[in-house]
């Protein structure tokens, strides 16, 4: 839920009145979503879970805001809204999905994503402070490096290699797919953060951790991690 109302803060941002009643209704049924997401995942309906958010509430708010006359800046605030729900609340709530698969690791595999993705980002900022001279997608994130990125892909193939035992349902080669996924695409995530920030004029998705650029600052990369791990898990293994 806080995961969701950073995102959905950094929407506000977007409309010219935030404040009135008709982004209120919508935003209500915005959050509504997060523990309808979650009861598919205890009722273990994944025809349900993977198609509530991305086909039944990306047709459903748009009735909502015609509905209640929205109409100034529709295309701008839905698109947002969509985006936010995509990212925070189906993209991750394949973690939590890990727990209802059997076969699939249950918690030790949320371990084995999250950890990963985690140590990742630190990787990318050690190499990259230390080695880091080459600027690889400078007009979105000045500070991410060559260095940091190749150096994230060794650090997190090789921490794969070594965990995958112990979490996962794994064979070697497929950890080291798995440790693939996550350092790419958790450096992908991180930088698609980084741009919609950039395009929203904001340093910090939030204050609820001080001095680390809010919440979502700190499952970026998870938004992409969590749904490509679980759907490379899935196929091979569920």
């Amino acid at each position: 839920m806080l995961c969701l109302s950073n995102v959905l803060s950094i929407k506000r941002i977007l409309f010219n009145d935030s404040n009135s009643a008709a982004d209120r209704r919508v935003l209500f049924f915005a959050y509504l979503a997060i523990p309808i997401q979650f009861l598919w995942i205890y009722m273990e309906w994944y025809g349900m879970f993977i198609i509530f958010i991305p086909i039944y509430m990306f047709l459903f708010l748009p009735i909502i805001m015609v509905l209640i006359g929205k109409t100034s800046g529709f295309l701008k605030s839905i698109g947002s809204i969509h985006w936010g729900m995509m990212l925070m609340v189906f993209g991750l709530s394949h973690l939590a999905y890990f727990l209802a698969v059997p076969g699939a690791g249950g918690a030790a595999m949320i371990v084995f994503v999250v950890v990963l993705t985690q140590l990742n980002d630190v990787s990318q900022f050690l190499f990259g402070k230390a080695f880091g001279k080459r600027k690889i997608v400078p007009a979105v994130s000045p500070n991410k490096t060559w260095a940091g990125f190749l150096g994230g892909v060794f650090v997190t193939t090789g921490l794969a290699l070594l965990l995958f035992p112990l979490l996962t349902p794994y064979t070697w080669p497929f950890a080291l797919f798995a440790g693939l996924i996550i350092s790419i695409f958790g450096f992908i995530g991180d930088v698609n953060v980084s741009a919609l920030k950039r395009d929203l004029g904001v340093k910090d998705s939030g204050q609820a951790l001080p001095g680390h650029g809010g919440i979502l600052d700190r499952i970026d990369s998870l938004t992409y991690t969590a749904p490509l791990v679980f759907h490379f898990t899935s196929y091979f293994y569920f």
